[in-house]
């Protein structure tokens, strides 16, 4: 039996000449000497590996702001890592509260539901945080073992600001929270231990200015324990927490790590330590704060008010009749920038997270928007939302450093 080859395209006439200047919801560009590292392979179980290791869990600490000594890669995106999260913490019949203010707290809730968890989802809204009094009701009549919640909900740009007290409510119930932190992890504060957040997961691809996947998951002693006491064998054979925690803490075989990958993110992570996270944090809210003026100084509409508004991944009304997918394949087929659409609402994403809250990348991308909206036959200007984007960088006064 004889099969035809396939006649394949080689990439480079696929990919556009000039790479596109990734300003959406992720991934973002990634730093030279991250690039370089993920060109690299050396053997999983060397003991340059384990050094590596070493620094990447040392380094997980400081990022994540936690003493844990319960620090995991996960060969996989930020997805792979809530489900290691829910995997090992949810057995049939746990009780779970989801808080869900989008696309990817709701994942978390069907994947507890997967792992046969009693789920009871409250719909927090797309457009606010959660209310602090209402989960604390919900906790209440629900007696959850296990709360799942997103610090920043990328989907709909919201940003949970009462993570810290629904941690506190949490707590006091004897009840475990999972934190999805993946589009917010070293770009605004989030401090596992002080918070009292039980397991904080992110993916390499946003925040971290890393590929994607490879991603880290952080338990809390409290969790670990519930992990240790787990008397029923998993399903799952690369995402058990405790075969994983074998290779990152004895050097012991659990599967071929993605070597490159871990590389890549060890660049990341030291790149973030040498900046430190209080510059870090002042460096995307200035950049992401300017961002929003320049967009208002378009004529355009933000689309999240007040606290609740996600500086990591900025929604933005269009003007009536405008569709997503034509201003994201203008703004990509003529400026070489690309932004995201969203799930259900009309508006569009553009990312502040990492590489890209560098202000050569806003004036690039702001420009494109405001021409690429105007060239699409609706009314913006262009030369004032240049002007209030320079003007809110000027200004900015450091918040954290």
């Amino acid at each position: 039996m004889s099969y035809t080859v396939p006649d394949i395209e080689p990439l480079e006439s696929i990919l556009p000449d000039e790479p596109l200047l990734m300003m959406g919801a992720g991934p973002v560009p990634i730093p030279a000497r991250v690039a370089a590292a993920n060109g690299i392979v050396i053997n999983h179980l060397g003991e340059t590996m384990a050094r590596i290791i070493e620094q990447v869990k040392a380094m997980s600490r400081y990022v994540f702001q936690t003493e844990s000594r319960h620090i995991l890669g996960v060969a996989g995106p930020g997805s792979a890592a809530m489900e290691m999260a829910v995997i090992n913490l949810v057995d049939p019949g746990t009780r779970v509260l989801t808080i869900n203010n989008g696309f990817f707290s709701s994942r978390l809730g069907e994947m507890a539901r997967r792992a046969g968890g009693e789920v009871m989802e409250m719909d927090a809204g797309v457009s606010h945080a959660a209310d602090e009094a209402a989960v604390i009701e919900a906790i209440r009549t629900h007696r959850p073992r296990v709360l799942t919640i997103v610090q920043g909900e990328t989907s709909s740009t919201v940003l949970n600001h009462t993570l810290p007290a629904i941690c506190r409510a949490a707590s006091k119930a004897g009840c475990l929270v999972i934190c999805d932190a993946v589009c917010t992890l070293s770009t605004l504060p989030l401090e596992m231990d002080a918070w009292g957040v039980d397991v904080v997961i992110t993916g390499g691809q946003k925040g971290l200015s890393s590929i994607p996947g490879v991603s880290l998951i952080a338990f809390s002693d409290r969790a670990w324990a519930v992990i240790e006491g787990r008397e029923r064998t998993l399903t799952h054979w690369c995402l058990d927490a405790r075969l994983a925690h074998q290779f990152w803490y004895n050097k012991s075989y659990h599967y071929t790590a993605p070597v490159s990958g871990i590389l890549a993110l060890h660049e990341a992570l030291r790149l973030v330590c040498q900046e430190t996270l209080p510059r870090r944090f002042d460096r995307h809210l200035r950049c992401s704060r300017a961002l929003q003026a320049g967009i208002e100084g378009l004529g355009l509409g933000l689309y999240i008010e007040g606290p609740s508004r996600l500086n990591s991944v900025v929604g933005i009304h269009l003007p009536e009749g405008l569709a997503q997918a034509d201003l994201m394949q203008h703004i990509s087929c003529h400026h070489g920038v690309e932004i995201s659409g969203a799930f259900g609402a009309n508006i569009v994403r553009i990312g502040q997270m990492g590489e890209q809250c560098r202000t050569h990348h806003l004036f690039r991308t702001l420009h494109a928007l405001g021409t690429s909206v105007r060239s699409l036959g609706y009314k913006v200007d262009v030369p004032a939302g240049v002007a209030a984007l320079e003007l809110a960088l000027a200004g900015y006064q450091p918040v954290y450093a």
